[in-house]
């Protein structure tokens, strides 16, 4: 039997989950037909046979989650996979060494790591599943996938509820991430819109002013690398903007928002909220932002602690415009006023710059 895998689909995507299969066991296909439809982190995904043949088996049902590089399709004929290399256990040594403790006392073996290979671990990981409390079903107590899977099923099973899919499994495991990684500040800050008089398109004139800030303060339109502890600055801003959906929350990504005109993002932002609505959006449409704008002020609410996903170090975060009375030219005057709060990963940027970005941010803003 020769395998197809699940390719690799793009930038950070390393699973995805079945949501239909157009061929069945035992059909002819042909190169290029459409095999299955699966939903990953980004966007719903069309993949295509990549030659012709007879389909023997298909690996999961819809519903299912995969990872990239597990077999997809099995298509009749000889393995092309036979000798491919698993990975060295790990946690047991080798097998010599097993067959040491073979005769050892339940005490001597109980204090054992888990054996496992790294996929297995990697598995568990992902998962939760605490490798230790597994008795292994393979030769000589090997811990399986399948031993993974089914603890993680029978946790869920005794947990109830309905399991998280696609963009909101997405959501749970990058927020866990940003929990683990980031350390967050935020700063608050007000714009007043008074000198914008009638002519208001918040969205982009927020885009916009975010350039500018970005040029003002470059380290905060970076990439930050935790692990090797280096930074990587872009010379362009690509604006992630946070729209929120019933199916749960998308990020598109404008890009070059300080080369282009208004009129150009404004048509932009359209077509990819419009790409959003019918989940037809590109998955490359969601990846490589620079910088986060969360607009959640068009639903409701003034301030926020927004949350940075890594690698970026900063998110904006924009309220409700209120009318406000404030202090003009010493008298009190009503004027439309923007609430702004910015989270930046304290690990690359300093108080300093994070408030010199807001405040050139803000000024931006003003301006008529």
């Amino acid at each position: 039997m020769k395998y197809f895998k699940l390719p690799d689909l793009g930038e950070g995507l390393q699973d995805a989950e079945i949501v239909q299969w157009h061929v069945k066991a035992g059909d002819s296909v042909t190169t290029d037909q459409l095999l299955v439809s699966v939903e990953t982190a980004k966007a719903l995904v069309d993949i295509p046979a990549p030659h012709d043949g007879v389909v023997a088996k298909l690996f999961g049902q819809e519903g299912d989650i995969l990872h990239v590089g597990e077999p997809l399709i099995g298509y009749e004929g000889e393995d092309a996979d036979a000798g491919t290399v698993v990975g060295r256990l790990e946690g047991g040594g080798s097998s010599q060494a097993d067959s040491f403790f073979i005769g050892a006392a339940p005490s001597t073996r109980e204090h054992l790591a888990p054996r496992a290979t790294p996929a297995v671990r990697q598995l568990a990981r992902q998962l939760g599943v605490e490798l230790a409390a597994l008795a292994g079903s393979g030769p000589d107590g090997l811990v399986t996938r399948s031993d993974v899977e089914q603890a993680a099923q029978s946790a869920r099973d005794s947990f109830g509820g309905e399991r998280l899919r696609g963009v909101r499994r997405s959501m749970a495991i990058n927020m866990a991430r940003s929990h683990a990684e980031v350390v967050p500040v935020t700063i608050f800050g007000d714009a007043d819109l008074h000198r914008w008089a009638e002519a208001r398109d918040p969205l982009i004139r927020l885009g916009k002013a975010i350039a500018a800030a970005c040029e003002a303060e470059p380290i905060l339109n970076s990439w930050f690398d935790g692990r090797a502890l280096s930074i990587r600055q872009h010379d362009r801003l690509d604006l992630g903007i946070a729209v929120d959906t019933p199916d749960g929350l998308f990020v598109p990504v404008l890009r070059n928002v300080g080369g282009r005109s208004a009129e150009d993002l404004k048509e932009g932002m359209a077509r990819l909220r419009a790409d959003v609505k019918a989940r037809s959006i590109p998955p490359q449409e969601m990846m490589g932002a620079t910088l986060t704008l969360s607009n959640f002020g068009t639903l409701f609410g003034r301030y926020a602690n927004p949350v940075v996903v890594p690698p970026q170090v900063a998110i904006i975060g924009a309220g409700g415009i209120r009318d406000e009375v404030v202090a003009w030219e010493g008298k009190p005057a009503v004027h439309p006023v923007l609430p702004l709060s910015l989270t930046f990963d304290h690990r690359a940027v300093t108080g300093g710059e994070a408030a010199r970005f807001l405040k050139a941010l803000v000024e931006a803003l003003e301006r008529p």
